[in-house]
């Protein structure tokens, strides 16, 4: 296995309706205002995006952010990701309930040097702090959904 290959998977339920949920998924330019470890996102175009993230650990990553898939109807919408990461990430927002049940996953191939040369000893830090990272997003999306 490639110490440097990684898929995760992560569940929110969100006490908001899907289609709310969905919007403000589609919208990474708002991220950094909910999620404290998505640092900046500037839109390139209408499919593009470029984001930098800093999470637990004291290292960032710099992505570019492609529009995939994207499916309101079914709930899906899907980036692919180059730049320190490549691979692809898909939200799949889905009825649970009074609010919606949210279903995160990634495949990566870790290209920052940095981390590739940590591949074998920080395989268990970057996923405590990928698992870190995604409840402070669930908090934060929550959060927005309420205020807004």
């Amino acid at each position: 296995m490639d110490p440097n290959h990684y898929r995760f998977t992560s569940v929110w339920e969100l006490p908001a309706p899907p289609a709310a949920v969905h919007h403000a998924l589609g919208r990474p330019e708002d991220y950094p205002r909910w999620w404290p470890q998505v640092r900046r996102v500037t839109r390139v175009d209408d499919t593009t995006a470029r984001a930098y993230f800093r999470s637990f650990l004291p290292y960032g990553l710099r992505l570019t952010l492609r529009r995939g898939r994207y499916d309101p109807a079914a709930g899906v919408l899907e980036a692919v990701l180059g730049g320190d990461l490549d691979g692809w990430a898909r939200w799949t927002v889905a009825p649970y309930g009074t609010g919606s049940r949210v279903l995160y996953e990634q495949e990566v191939v870790v290209r920052k040097a940095l981390l590739r040369r940590l591949a074998v000893p920080g395989r268990p830090f970057f996923r405590v702090n990928h698992t870190l990272m995604m409840r402070a997003g669930r908090r934060g999306l929550a959060a927005w959904l309420r205020a807004v």
